[in-house]
Protein backbone atom coordinates (compact mmCIF):
# COMPACT_ATOMS: atom_id res chain seq x y z
CA UNK A 1 0.00 0.00 0.00
CA UNK A 2 1.92 3.40 -1.12
CA UNK A 3 0.85 6.40 1.13
CA UNK A 4 -1.85 7.83 -1.54
CA UNK A 5 -3.77 4.30 -0.79
CA UNK A 6 -2.38 5.47 3.00
CA UNK A 7 -4.07 8.66 3.10
CA UNK A 8 -7.39 6.87 1.73
CA UNK A 9 -7.61 5.01 5.23
CA UNK A 10 -6.41 7.89 7.75
CA UNK A 11 -7.15 11.14 8.08
CA UNK A 12 -3.90 12.71 9.13
CA UNK A 13 -1.72 14.55 7.40
CA UNK A 14 1.71 16.22 6.73
CA UNK A 15 3.58 16.83 9.38
CA UNK A 16 1.36 13.96 11.55
CA UNK A 17 0.81 11.31 8.84
CA UNK A 18 3.16 9.02 10.28
CA UNK A 19 3.38 5.93 7.74
CA UNK A 20 5.15 5.75 4.62
CA UNK A 21 4.44 3.01 3.47
CA UNK A 22 2.53 -0.42 4.00
CA UNK A 23 4.37 -3.62 3.23
CA UNK A 24 2.22 -6.66 4.55
CA UNK A 25 -1.47 -6.00 5.45
CA UNK A 26 -3.70 -9.36 6.53
CA UNK A 27 -7.28 -7.82 7.42
CA UNK A 28 -8.77 -8.50 11.39
CA UNK A 29 -4.80 -9.73 11.64
CA UNK A 30 -1.98 -7.78 11.27
CA UNK A 31 0.13 -5.17 9.36
CA UNK A 32 3.56 -4.55 8.96
CA UNK A 33 4.14 -0.76 7.63
CA UNK A 34 7.42 1.54 7.80
CA UNK A 35 8.03 5.00 8.82
CA UNK A 36 11.41 6.47 7.23
CA UNK A 37 13.03 8.80 9.30
CA UNK A 38 14.67 11.81 7.42
CA UNK A 39 17.03 14.24 8.88
CA UNK A 40 14.56 16.90 7.20
CA UNK A 41 11.82 16.35 9.69
CA UNK A 42 10.98 18.83 11.47
CA UNK A 43 10.50 17.59 14.84
CA UNK A 44 14.79 17.22 14.89
CA UNK A 45 15.33 20.71 14.98
CA UNK A 46 14.30 21.12 18.51
CA UNK A 47 14.36 17.60 19.54
CA UNK A 48 17.13 17.79 20.42
CA UNK A 49 19.71 20.14 18.75
CA UNK A 50 22.67 18.35 17.76
CA UNK A 51 21.56 14.40 19.22
CA UNK A 52 18.57 14.56 16.74
CA UNK A 53 16.09 11.62 18.26
CA UNK A 54 12.78 10.85 17.22
CA UNK A 55 10.10 11.22 20.14
CA UNK A 56 8.55 8.44 22.01
CA UNK A 57 4.96 9.75 21.78
CA UNK A 58 5.59 9.81 18.20
CA UNK A 59 6.55 6.21 17.86
CA UNK A 60 3.58 5.43 19.98
CA UNK A 61 0.98 7.53 17.22
CA UNK A 62 3.34 5.88 14.54
CA UNK A 63 2.32 2.70 15.91
CA UNK A 64 -1.60 3.88 16.56
CA UNK A 65 -1.85 4.88 13.15
CA UNK A 66 -0.71 1.52 11.49
CA UNK A 67 -3.11 -0.03 13.50
CA UNK A 68 -5.63 2.39 12.58
CA UNK A 69 -5.12 1.36 8.83
CA UNK A 70 -5.41 -2.25 9.81
CA UNK A 71 -9.06 -1.40 11.59
CA UNK A 72 -10.02 0.54 8.66
CA UNK A 73 -9.00 -1.35 6.22
CA UNK A 74 -10.38 -4.66 8.10
CA UNK A 75 -14.49 -3.12 8.52
CA UNK A 76 -13.84 -1.78 5.01
CA UNK A 77 -14.23 2.20 6.18
CA UNK A 78 -12.19 5.37 5.77
CA UNK A 79 -12.79 8.41 7.27
CA UNK A 80 -14.58 10.16 4.73
CA UNK A 81 -17.34 7.37 5.77
CA UNK A 82 -17.80 9.75 8.90
CA UNK A 83 -15.48 7.59 11.29
CA UNK A 84 -12.80 7.89 13.10
CA UNK A 85 -9.75 5.51 14.64
CA UNK A 86 -9.25 7.63 18.26
CA UNK A 87 -6.27 6.69 20.47
CA UNK A 88 -8.02 5.41 23.16
CA UNK A 89 -5.22 4.84 25.22
CA UNK A 90 -1.81 2.60 25.56
CA UNK A 91 -0.88 0.30 28.16
CA UNK A 92 2.77 -1.61 28.93
CA UNK A 93 4.74 0.87 26.86
CA UNK A 94 8.64 0.41 26.91
CA UNK A 95 10.91 2.13 24.72
CA UNK A 96 14.22 -0.33 24.23
CA UNK A 97 16.57 2.29 22.01
CA UNK A 98 16.43 5.78 20.20
CA UNK A 99 15.33 6.31 16.71
CA UNK A 100 17.49 8.53 14.71
CA UNK A 101 17.61 10.22 11.65
CA UNK A 102 18.72 7.39 8.37
CA UNK A 103 17.01 4.28 10.44
CA UNK A 104 13.56 2.74 8.98
CA UNK A 105 11.04 2.43 11.88
CA UNK A 106 8.83 -0.73 10.96
CA UNK A 107 5.36 -0.75 12.74
CA UNK A 108 4.08 -4.42 13.58
CA UNK A 109 0.64 -3.98 14.66
CA UNK A 110 -1.75 -7.03 15.25
CA UNK A 111 -5.32 -7.37 16.31
CA UNK A 112 -5.76 -8.44 20.43
CA UNK A 113 -8.77 -8.15 20.44
CA UNK A 114 -12.38 -5.93 19.65
CA UNK A 115 -15.43 -5.75 21.77
CA UNK A 116 -18.11 -3.16 20.23
CA UNK A 117 -16.09 -0.58 18.92
CA UNK A 118 -13.57 -1.05 21.03
CA UNK A 119 -10.04 -2.44 19.51
CA UNK A 120 -7.04 -3.53 20.99
CA UNK A 121 -3.87 -3.97 19.21
CA UNK A 122 -0.41 -5.52 20.38
CA UNK A 123 2.13 -3.06 18.73
CA UNK A 124 6.17 -2.86 17.93
CA UNK A 125 8.36 -1.02 16.44
CA UNK A 126 11.66 -2.06 15.39
CA UNK A 127 15.19 -0.86 13.34
CA UNK A 128 16.58 -3.85 11.36
CA UNK A 129 15.82 -6.52 14.07
CA UNK A 130 16.28 -4.34 17.47
CA UNK A 131 13.53 -3.98 19.40
CA UNK A 132 12.58 -0.01 19.77
CA UNK A 133 9.02 -0.01 21.74
CA UNK A 134 6.23 -1.99 22.48
CA UNK A 135 2.71 -1.36 23.52
CA UNK A 136 -0.76 -2.24 23.56
CA UNK A 137 -3.12 0.18 22.03
CA UNK A 138 -6.45 0.40 22.18
CA UNK A 139 -8.53 2.52 19.60
CA UNK A 140 -11.92 3.65 19.54
CA UNK A 141 -14.40 3.55 16.12
CA UNK A 142 -15.88 6.18 16.81
CA UNK A 143 -18.09 9.46 14.98
CA UNK A 144 -16.39 12.76 14.81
Amino acid sequence: MDIEEIKKLLPHRYPMLLVDRVVELDKGKRILAYKNMSANEEVFNGHFPGVPIFPGVLIIEAMAQAAGILGFATVDKQPDDDRLYLFAGADGVRFKRPVVPGDRLMLEAEVDSTKRNIWRFKCSAHVEDELVCRATILCALARP
